[in-house]
């Protein structure tokens, strides 16, 4: 997988800004920091308008996949078998990632650090959600905090992930 995501970025012009987003979730398991790098180029392309004349006419669509790639990429989130996983491997410059996710009817709080991931289920009457953190699983159910350290560091190699769809 490195070798041909090398082959492929020495070759790649990035002419439409959707090429870094995607270089950049590729580069998420693989090398962290050419991931940050390239995903904040893909930032800048529509905050500075780099492809001259764009911004004005609003937010370029590939901010989506930007946002994607925080929200699942970097904490490693995804929904398989009826369980929400999530494999974090934040980069280096990302101190914190906090966001409300709407799953199965009920709003979840996910607080992730390097070394920490905080999930905090609002109360409601919606039925408990299984979760799966770096192999460990959970039944969260209305009202629920859930702390975990997380044990790898970010210096650790790439593509360790327990949940489905990861690279390893």
């Amino acid at each position: 997988m490195a070798r041909t995501t090398d082959y492929y970025l020495a070759r790649t012009v990035h002419g439409s800004t959707l090429s870094r987003v995607v270089h950049a979730w590729v580069l998420a398991r693989l090398d962290r920091a050419r991931s940050w790098s390239t995903f904040t180029d893909a930032l800048r392309s529509d905050l500075d308008d780099t492809q001259g004349g764009t911004t004005r006419e609003g937010i370029h669509l590939g901010v989506a996949g930007t946002v994607d790639l925080v929200l699942r990429g970097y904490t490693g989130g995804a929904v398989h078998d009826d369980i929400l996983w999530f494999d974090p491997l934040l980069p280096d410059e990302v101190e914190c990632i906090a966001f409300e996710l709407f799953y199965r009817g009920q709003w979840l709080h996910v607080d992730l650090h390097p070394d920490s991931l905080r999930l905090v289920l609002h109360p409601c009457v919606a039925a408990p959600i299984h979760v799966d953190v770096t192999g460990h699983r959970h039944t969260l159910v209305a009202g629920d905090t859930y702390d975990l350290p997380i044990a790898r560091t970010n210096s650790e190699p790439a593509g360790h992930g327990a949940g489905p769809g990861r690279l390893a």
